[in-house]
């Protein structure tokens, strides 16, 4: 007999889906089978028994600029929308070493309300000290090509230099691939031009700048032989560039948010900075739309993530397309969005679960522990009501942006509660802030 025994839910994995019981004791699950009997017993009758999402691409501002978000308040927002782990990296006060990490760890214990790992982002300088900060336990360096959020860009050669490194040490990076002297010069000439309107957005932040760093990336990880992801791939055509540096021999993996595939590029006019995002949202029609979701079905990506990275409504209006923050919130609602696809038919349930839990846990070696229900793995798991439906409201967004680009839309199926190590962590939409959340130390900690 177990301690817990989650009973009469229709269980889904990669694998595929199946009426069964799930047996839970310290923290791990120690059987799935026909029938599990525990000293506790929660009835699933007529729900999905998902893992837990693993969101690799998280911004939190904390410490930081904590009015856009912290630890505490983001993380209620994951648990209460079905992520139980996630890696995060803020912009504004930035991990670039050892030490930093150290300092960061000791400042967010007992701040997560969900476990996480710690990205760290990547200066030009730091390139020479990418070991030892990636032997504390980072899970990935996050590199950019353009300047962005404050983080300088690398040029090819001081991106084959990093890549060259991390390949040395078996690091992980995550890469915002847009080209510097592209987006210096559309911005140059947009400005010259007195343009304020916002659709200077999607020509200052072009689908060529995306398409040409993407391939430099790629031809320099084929190269070194750096294991390397792509953030936020915009259009199939980007998709189907990745797909080929693979072939190539390249390690990159393509990483999928809904915005690429819900937000339609013209968007921007109507609602300016609040579809502020880079890159920005490329959609110019349903046959595009489509084939967003036809590139995931012939596995073109790798996972999803939210690229969650909040500002307040009062913050996006204080500033005009050029000065007002990027970013987009999305803790609240990525999961259920992709629930709602699987749901739709978009896709089947056992891939969405395989795209956002098995898929980026093993990209950032938190597999076996996380991503999974199999045995001996921790005890994440979501409980979703298939006949259910959530409207999105801005009223119910937990995280301190407080609105929603969904906001007004329904969803399919409802997340009824979100277990973390076999505890309860959130409940009918509502989280508990009970703090549970620990560190995971990245591949290359020293343990």
């Amino acid at each position: 007999m177990t301690e817990l025994a989650i009973r009469g839910g229709t269980i889904v994995t990669p694998a595929g889906q199946r009426r069964a019981d799930l047996g839970i004791a310290e923290g791990r699950v120690v059987e799935v089978a026909d029938t599990v009997e525990g000293r506790r017993e929660i009835d699933a009758s007529g729900l999905l028994i998902l893992p837990g999402m693993v969101d690799t691409h998280v911004h939190l501002m904390d410490p930081g600029p904590t009015e856009r978000e912290d630890f505490p308040t983001g993380t209620r927002a994951a648990a209460a929308r079905g992520a139980t782990t996630i890696v995060e990296h803020t912009h504004a006060h930035p991990v670039r070493s050892a030490d930093d990490l150290a300092e960061k760890i000791s400042y967010l214990a007992d701040r997560a309300n969900v476990d996480y790992a710690l990205a760290a982002h990547l200066w030009p300088e730091d390139i020479p000290t990418m070991s030892s900060t990636w032997e504390a336990g980072v899970a990935f360096f996050k590199l950019f090509t353009c300047t962005t959020h404050g983080v300088p860009g690398l040029d090819p050669a001081r991106l084959h230099a990093a890549f060259e490194s991390l390949a040395a040490i078996g690091g992980r990076a995550l890469v915002h691939c847009e080209d510097e002297s592209l987006t210096e010069v559309a911005e140059r000439t947009l400005r010259d031009q007195g343009r304020f309107d916002p659709g200077v957005l999607v020509e200052w932040r072009s689908r060529e700048a995306e398409e040409v760093a993407v391939a430099g990336a790629g031809v320099l990880a084929a190269a070194t032989g750096a294991t390397v992801t792509l953030a936020h791939i915009s259009t199939p055509a980007v998709a189907e560039l990745v797909g080929y540096m693979r072939q190539r021999g390249a390690d990159i993996a393509a990483e999928a948010c809904p915005q690429y595939f819900a937000l339609d590029e013209r968007e921007v006019e109507e609602h300016g900075p609040f579809r502020k995002f880079t890159p920005p949202a490329r959609i110019r029609g349903e046959d595009e739309r489509e084939a967003m979701w036809e590139a995931v079905r012939q596995g073109a990506f790798h996972h999803f993530s939210t690229d969650h990275a909040p500002s307040t409504a009062e913050q996006k209006r204080a500033g005009d397309i050029w000065s007002a923050p990027f970013g987009l919130p999305g803790l609240d609602t990525t999961f259920p969005f992709l629930i709602d696809a699987a749901l739709s038919g978009k896709l089947p349930l056992p891939e969405m679960v395989r795209l956002t839990s098995a898929a980026p846990a093993a990209r950032y070696g938190l597999a076996p522990r996380k991503g999974s229900l199999d045995p001996g793995a921790d005890a994440d798991f979501v409980l979703v009501d298939p006949a259910g439906r959530w409207v999105v409201e801005d009223s119910e967004i937990i995280s301190k942006a407080g609105w929603s680009p969904y906001s007004g839309r329904t969803f399919r199926g409802r997340i009824e509660a979100t277990y973390l190590r076999g505890r309860l962590i959130a409940e009918g939409g509502k989280p508990l802030d009970e703090r549970q959340g620990r560190f995971i130390p990245g591949l290359g900690a020293k343990r």
